[in-house]
């Protein structure tokens, strides 16, 4: 690895634990913009800046700088809240934002447009409800997932404060957050340190996942670090450990590529932490400070060695990983509707097209839930497919709650296809700046032409997954799709086709730089051979590999699963 540091590098390095000049931006009334290593550091902070990209010819036109606004995420591990946190949160995007709330694949919420002077307002409001967004974004352990659809109350309470305490335990310590948002003293005394990550945090962004088995709604082997949870007599004995997943990579450059994570072994829940921090300080060593596009876990894995790595882990945490235990995965996806956990109380997950909750023509989710909050006493769960689970509701409760469903027209799940209920889509245009083609805004459209196409064939029933990317950074998790398009250009898409439905093998590049009407022209005589030659539950990627339509991508190893 060369010598020489990236620019970042010499941004965290100088920023005096992540305060850089926040302070002077935030007060610059003269832009609507911080200063250029600020817009790097405020990503610890949780938020990045952005700027309306279909406004830009016409304001650098009028000569004027671009329309400026930020785009906040919250900390919010396995995207757990409660309904009181959820009213606050709705009052906060309606203040402060766009007025629409953004359900993400990582389980916590976004705010859109909000404008350089109500950055601190919005983030202090953000603390009042008990929700943070420090260490969100940036290099990182990020916002932790955790399986959110429970099929057993009590295990899914287990994971998720393991998955809690994890979160918890490698956050940032520098009190520049509270400094800069929240006006506190900085703290005297000893000089500042970080003790887990030192003075320049990782190389890049850490995603960790806690998965449980049979359902992958997490995608675990899309993430950095993951725990499969191991049940045995009705509790969590421990946890299948997971490495070197990601997605992000880059058009053209065959050194980056999306990698699925390796499983290395067991621990017991006690050794959680211990084995993360191994993961997290070895990464912190040995990953490439260089080069950004090859900074993530996956490369320090395939540079190193997996075999290599594991060790280095197993010396630091102080043990030897257990031989990984059985598990099986069937699904990557949500469950609709009412389903009732063990103990007797109700979940009710319902569809959020593309994580977008706002009021639009007959279906306002945002009003609706936020009538559901007022009454419900239990809590709402994020999934991390973009979808919102009304937890632990009571049986004499479930009347009321679907009487709210049904005015404010939040009941989509019941009438959607199988296509539009597990479609994901990033946000892209406007207001990505990686974005090179549309994502969210094109969803519904797209999703409208496929089902068109499903439907001459008999398949409108078929459980196909279908995600959309505006860029090849994968924010949602498109080489996971059976069918996936990644943004190449404005209207064209690489399409992508072969994952399973379990999340447990990657897709292939099928056509390259297509627009809309190739795309379903492709497709078609696919959908027409997948309807004609399909055996028994055969889900489309697994028959397009079958049928030699695609090439099978190594799954994960079946021996750790046997």
């Amino acid at each position: 690895m060369s010598a020489i540091l990236s620019p970042v590098e010499k941004i965290k390095a100088e920023s005096r634990f992540l305060r850089g000049t926040l302070k002077e931006s935030l007060a610059d009334a003269v832009t609507g913009a911080l200063r250029e290593s600020d817009t790097q550091l405020i990503k610890y902070h949780g938020s990045y800046q952005q700027d309306d990209r279909d406004l830009r010819e016409e304001r650098r036109i009028a000569k004027l700088e671009p329309d400026y606004s930020f785009m906040i995420r919250t900390r919010t591990p396995g995207g757990v809240v409660t309904p009181e946190q959820w009213l606050k949160l709705d009052a906060i995007a309606t203040a402060y934002a766009n007025g629409t709330l953004r359900v993400t694949t990582r389980q916590a919420f976004q705010f859109h447009g909000v404008i350089k002077r109500e950055l601190k307002p919005t983030l202090a409001a953000i603390n009042a409800a008990l929700i943070d967004t420090i260490a969100a974004c940036g290099d990182v352990n990020r916002n932790v997932l955790v399986a959110a659809n429970p099929h057993v109350s009590a295990v899914h309470a287990t994971v998720y404060d393991d998955a809690r305490r994890l979160s918890e335990y490698f956050l940032p310590r520098t009190h520049a957050y509270y400094e800069i948002w929240l006006d506190q003293e900085q703290v005297g005394g000893t000089p500042e340190h970080e003790p887990i990550y030192g003075p320049t945090y990782l190389p890049r962004k850490f995603k960790t996942a806690f998965a449980v088995p049979p359902t992958n709604d997490v995608d675990t082997f899309a993430n950095d670090l993951g725990f499969i949870a191991i049940v045995e007599n009705g509790d969590v004995a421990g946890y299948n450990v997971t490495i070197g997943g990601g997605f992000g990579a880059t058009h053209g450059d065959a050194a980056t590529y999306p990698r699925l994570a390796d499983v290395i072994g067991y621990v017991t829940r006690d050794q959680v932490l211990a084995v993360a921090e191994g993961v997290i300080t070895t990464q912190r060593d040995w990953g490439n400070r260089s080069d950004r596009k090859r900074s993530r876990l996956k490369y320090t894995i395939d540079d190193r060695g997996l075999e290599a790595f594991k060790n280095e882990v197993e010396r630091r945490a102080g043990f030897t990983l257990l031989p990984a235990r059985p598990f099986a995965f069937d699904h990557n996806g949500d469950r609709f509707g009412w389903t009732q956990g063990q103990d007797g109380r109700w979940h009710l997950t319902l569809r959020i097209e593309a994580g977008r909750v706002a009021d639009r023509g007959g279906r306002r989710h945002l009003s609706g839930l936020r009538a559901i909050a007022k009454v419900h006493h239990g809590e709402f769960r994020l999934t991390p497919n973009q979808n919102l689970v009304i937890a632990n509701v009571a049986p004499e409760d479930r009347v009321g709650i679907d009487l709210i469903v049904d005015e404010y027209g939040l009941d989509g799940f019941r009438h959607a296809s199988p296509l539009r209920l597990n479609a994901l889509a990033c946000v892209a245009l406007p207001t990505c700046s990686l974005a090179m083609a549309e994502a969210e805004r094109y969803l519904p459209d797209f999703l409208g032409r496929v089902e068109t196409r499903l439907a001459a064939h008999g398949l409108l029933d078929a459980p196909i997954g279908l995600r959309i990317s505006g860029c090849p950074n994968g924010c949602s998790r498109p080489y996971l799709g059976e069918i996936a398009l990644v943004g190449k250009a404005p209207g064209r898409y690489n399409l992508m086709l072969g994952a399973d439905h379990r999340g447990q093998r990657l897709n292939r590049l099928y056509k390259e730089n297509i627009a809309e009407t190739e795309i379903l022209d492709t497709l078609d005589p696919l959908f027409a051979d997948y309807a004609a030659r399909r055996t028994e539950a055969e889900g489309f990627g697994d028959f397009l590999v079958r049928s030699g339509v695609v090439a099978a991508k190594p799954a994960i190893a079946l021996e750790l699963r046997s």
